[in-house]
């Protein structure tokens, strides 16, 4: 879609495009509510501000949408194409699966959520050096960087949505 094809969609459209960018539906509405937008600097502008207004439950419900990192999305959707694309750098050898295995149980034993990391340009050994630096973090630190995480994808997502 380009970003003149997102300006002039249907709002349904657009809502179903930017829920697979961040599956929280406010963030949507708000984003879609700013179009039309100039150039695509300025929607990844608007889909970084509205990411910095999620509220934990609205975290909480577009982290659902995001598999473990290591898993690979069997989907044939636009988010699970985008998940298995970014999570390209993340080798599947026996060792890293269990690594992150281990990695991804312990962090979420401990925080009650899925490890989310944006992995774009990530090595295995940058992922599970993150994974193992985040398991001590306190609580209220770690949900800061969980949701920095999670705009840094909705905002990677938004640009690849208009040009793609």
């Amino acid at each position: 879609m380009t970003l003149e094809e997102f300006n002039a969609a249907p709002a349904e459209e657009v809502t179903a495009a930017l829920l697979a960018c961040c599956d929280a539906p406010a963030w949507a509405a708000t984003v879609r509510a700013g179009r039309p937008y100039s150039d695509v600097d300025a929607l990844a502008t608007a889909a970084d501000t509205a990411a910095r207004a999620l509220s934990e439950a609205e975290i909480d419900r577009a982290l659902a949408a995001h598999p473990r990192i290591g898993d690979r999305a069997s989907g044939t959707d636009t988010g699970s194409a985008w998940s298995r694309q970014e999570q390209s750098g993340v080798d599947r050898d026996a060792a890293t699966r269990q690594a992150l295995l281990e990695g991804n149980h312990a962090y979420e034993k401990r925080f009650g959520r899925v490890f989310l990391l944006c992995a774009t340009g990530l090595s295995s050994e940058e992922v599970l050096a993150s994974l193992r630096e985040r398991l001590g973090h306190d609580p209220a630190h770690e949900a800061e960087v969980v949701a920095d995480e999670l705009r840094k994808i909705a905002v990677l997502r938004t640009r690849k949505l208009v040009t793609a």
